[in-house]
């Protein structure tokens, strides 16, 4: 992330800020990261927005070969939950690895494919209001 300075007018002052991701940005990287999954030989990453175990689970879904964390490694041990958290649920959902899981839910192989485009377009209409 860009550093983000805020102005503080009350008393003249620059405001160092630090604004982390979080899981709600994570819907548009997802959306990309399935379209190009399956399309360019290329490994793909998300940055921004993983936070939780589900949070990394979707972008693999997604078609991601890779995920970062790196506001989240502000929270102390938060890589040892993540993984635990990862294991649990793939136990849980009988998944063997995630070379198996990905990519399950991108663009080509999802059920419904037109789904992205039409949550895209209700966001947008949402929006408008």
């Amino acid at each position: 992330r860009f550093y983000q300075p805020d102005i503080d007018v009350e008393n003249l002052q620059i405001q160092e800020t630090l604004h982390l991701s979080s899981s709600g940005e994570l819907p548009l990287r997802l959306r990309w990261v399935a379209a190009l999954s399956g399309r360019v030989r290329a490994d793909l990453a998300v940055t921004g927005g993983v936070h939780t175990a589900l949070d990394a689970v979707k972008c693999v879904m997604a078609g991601a070969h890779a995920v970062q964390v790196v506001s989240a490694l502000l929270r102390p041990d938060l890589l040892r939950i993540l993984r635990a958290d990862l294991e649990r649920w793939m136990a849980e959902h009988e998944w063997k690895s995630l070379a198996q899981m990905r990519g399950n839910m991108n663009l080509q192989r999802c059920p419904d494919p037109a789904a992205y485009e039409r949550a895209n377009y209700m966001l947008m209409l949402h929006s408008w209001r």
